[in-house]
């Protein structure tokens, strides 16, 4: 016998309504925490019916609010196979992706980290006879062996001082220290670098770490780790300024914003309200994420949390700018907030925005979805071959005004047939999706008129990863204080990564060598630190 999914008969009932309900049944006998569970479960449902009334939220939209949100490719979104190729024609199905080669497992080459070393032979060396014919034996290629052991992110060694007392002046005669012991600091340069990549480049809290630590018998409190990484963040501050000016001298700029805690302004607006005066003019935390793109092809990225929005940390950092270079292309979604007050870009909208306008309203139109999304692959499948071919700024420009060009004109002509010929209704999530394009469409097609301009967001989205990951472990930041400190490393760690280098090696260096920052940090960014130090020992 199957079974058929019961009619919905919608009632039509105020919450007025419903609160009368809920005080007779009060007054019938039903227990009070079951009135206050009833409650609850009457207000959950009216808010999701709110939500289900709006125009502008999807089902797509609600299920992914509520379970969670799958990746937007072609496939997942109509299940329909993978984008379509650049010349219009739908891939086979049944063709099966290829496989790269390779096993997955690590090489000893791919230890850069690793001590290594040497094992010599115990009876032959090079030129010796051979035991079993009498001929030479000779050198050859060493079997590399890779041994792997755990042990605690910071590891101490207690070093037992021997101490001699003369029996009659009393004077004491302790044993002379070796190098590797170092000076009179407990804590090294290693260890506030560590300490900020495991805290600030992966998202773990200081009290994990501490936890952690005590169960590996090597005691490292979460209060400790904070004063090393204040104390580190003091000699880090010249580097983490000419950074920052570094990255407003870009030709492009990214700039994206995401939510972020911060407990003391949280409790401010709590204080506000309990005093019975209004919130602040603005209550919403936020950490912006700002990926500055050199002229030669250098890339900073950069950090800044607080009440300020996207906009006006990249004006911050404009500041720095030198007078009189061209307005720098900016790359951003399409808030208003994300323009950078008092300065003048080139201002490009993401696509990928855009097209996700679409993806959230696919369920209630899947035709009109897919068409828009094929079109979409096409101009991306375009900009891949760009890349792929290595093409300067200014052949990616021919070619997408080439291929690119007619792409978007006919989705352009097809998004206004949509609304001026009354196929779709303006306030209907399609409509919505249309008018996003078309009150930008500008913006969204920077790319087919100025060389260099990026297709969408991706790059900054991909950064501000990073301090989502921070958000989700740690939570929060307790002040605006450790905010900056939290940036301050963030931008290190980032840049470094971006620019090649290894971000606690980079961090080791500019503590150790703080001085010689502070004179010319220009000479210890991470794509030139290793020069400086080599031209610094080779004058040394």
């Amino acid at each position: 016998m199957s079974k058929t999914t019961p009619s919905i008969s919608v009632v039509d009932v105020t919450m007025e309504q419903l609160d009368a309900i809920l005080e007779h049944a009060k007054d019938l006998g039903l227990p009070e925490e079951e009135v206050a569970i009833l409650r609850k479960v009457i207000e959950s449902n009216a808010t999701l019916i709110e939500l289900l009334q709006q125009k502008n939220l999807s089902m797509k939209r609600l299920k992914q609010l509520l379970f969670g949100k799958k990746t937007e490719t072609r496939e997942n979104v109509t299940g329909k196979g993978k984008e379509t190729p650049s010349d219009g024609k739908k891939g086979d199905p049944k063709k099966k992706k290829k496989k790269r080669k390779g096993h997955g497992r690590n090489s000893a080459k791919d230890y850069v980290g690793a001590e290594r070393k040497k094992i010599p032979h115990e009876s032959l060396s090079p030129g010796d006879p051979c035991p079993c014919c009498g001929a030479t034996v000779y050198h050859t290629r060493e079997r590399e062996i890779v041994r792997v052991r755990g042990s605690a992110p910071f590891v101490a060694t207690v070093y037992e001082q021997e101490c001699l007392r003369c029996g009659t002046c009393q004077e004491v005669f302790p044993a002379k220290l070796p190098p590797e012991v170092g000076g009179e600091e407990k804590y090294d340069e290693t260890v506030v670098s560590m300490e900020a990549f495991l805290r600030y480049g992966n998202g773990l809290p200081m009290a994990r770490i501490e936890g952690l630590q005590q169960v590996m018998g090597m005691p490292f409190p979460a209060t400790t780790q904070w004063d090393l990484l204040a104390k580190g963040a003091k000699k880090l501050a010249a580097a983490y300024e000419e950074t920052l000016r570094q990255a407003a001298q870009g030709e492009l700029l990214h700039n994206d914003d995401t939510p972020m805690k911060i407990l003391a302004y949280l409790a401010e607006e709590k204080k506000r309200k309990e005093r019975g005066e209004p919130p602040s003019k603005r209550t919403g935390i936020y950490t912006t994420g700002i990926v500055s793109v050199l002229s030669d092809g250098k890339q900073v990225v950069a950090y800044f949390t607080g009440k300020r929005h996207a906009g006006e940390n990249l004006a911050e950092v404009l500041k720095k700018r030198v007078s009189g270079l061209d307005p720098p292309k900016q790359m951003c979604d399409g808030l208003d907030r994300n323009l950078p007050p008092g300065f003048e870009t080139i201002l490009g909208n993401c696509a990928a925005h855009a097209r996700r306008k679409f993806v959230d309203v696919e369920s209630a139109f899947p035709s009109e979805v897919e068409y828009v999304i094929d079109e979409f692959a096409l101009v991306y499948q375009v900009d891949h071959e760009a890349k792929i071919s290595g093409l300067d700024d200014e052949e990616r420009l021919r070619l997408h005004q080439a291929e690119s060009k007619p792409v978007m004109d006919r989705l352009k002509i097809w998004m206004d047939e949509q609304i001026e010929d009354k196929k779709v209704e303006p306030n209907s999530g399609l409509g919505q999706a249309i008018e996003y394009c078309r009150k930008r469409w500008d913006r969204l097609t920077l790319f087919l008129r100025v060389p260099g301009a990026p297709l969408d967001n991706t790059i900054c989205e991909r950064a501000l990863k990073r301090a989502i990951l921070h958000r989700r472990n740690s939570l929060f930041y307790k002040t605006q204080n450790g905010a900056a400190v939290g940036d301050l490393y963030m931008t290190l760690i980032a840049t470094a990564k971006t620019a090649g280098a290894d971000p606690f090696d980079y961090l080791n260096e500019l503590q150790r060598h703080a001085a010689e920052v502070e004179r010319d940090p220009a000479a210890w960014m991470p794509w030139n630190y290793r020069q400086t130090l080599a031209s610094s020992s080779g004058t040394a």
